[in-house]
């Protein structure tokens, strides 16, 4: 059996936190990546834990000597997917990113073993509901993240598997047995 690399990607409120979080709990061999920022770590926040916190310079230096799986710019501020983080945890355990889907194809390009599980609402109508219902942003906010959530489910066939999330126990479950069955996979 083979350790697997899982990009989860999908709209936002389609619920991809809280099926990682579901899957890092109840399977021992599955742990979340830590992505690299250069933002300032909020409240809470423990370098190592939720974010590797490094500078502007620290990151420009890293994407010249080709440092990550993936990343981007948002807000002034650098993400990215530290590849020798991934490559080192895949020798022990499977890995999950939850990453969006423009990150998730640049993945699958610099590691094309990677595992794609775009994960899709029931209905539009209920992504916004989720986005209302979560109240932590205005209805300007939403409608933005709206628009962009056609552009993401028009990736949807460039990934390797396709999962409603319309009950959370089914779609954990579904992700399982995909994680399962790609475990037992050769190598691309």
């Amino acid at each position: 059996m083979r350790n697997v690399l899982i990009v989860l990607s999908g709209p936002s409120g389609v619920g991809k936190g809280t099926i990682a979080k579901l899957l890092v709990e109840r399977n021992e061999d599955i742990s979340l990546s830590i992505s690299c920022t250069t933002r300032a770590p909020r409240i809470g926040e423990t370098d190592g834990k939720e974010y590797f916190f490094i500078t502007k310079e620290q990151f420009k230096d890293k994407i010249s000597k080709d440092g990550f799986l993936e990343y981007s710019e948002h807000f002034e501020n650098f993400y990215g997917t530290p590849k020798d983080f991934v490559l080192d945890s895949l020798k022990t355990h499977n890995v999950l990113l939850e990453i969006d889907v423009n990150g998730g194809l640049d993945v699958k390009k610099a590691y094309p073993d990677a595992v794609l599980i775009m994960l899709l609402p029931p209905s539009i109508e209920e992504i916004r509901a989720r986005l209302i219902k979560r109240s932590t942003e205005s209805i300007d906010k939403i409608n933005l993240r709206m628009q962009r959530i056609e552009y993401e489910l028009n990736k949807k066939d460039l990934y390797d598997y396709a999962v409603v999330n319309d009950n959370l126990e089914v779609a954990v479950s579904d992700i399982e047995n995909i994680i399962n069955q790609e475990k037992n996979k050769t190598s691309k």
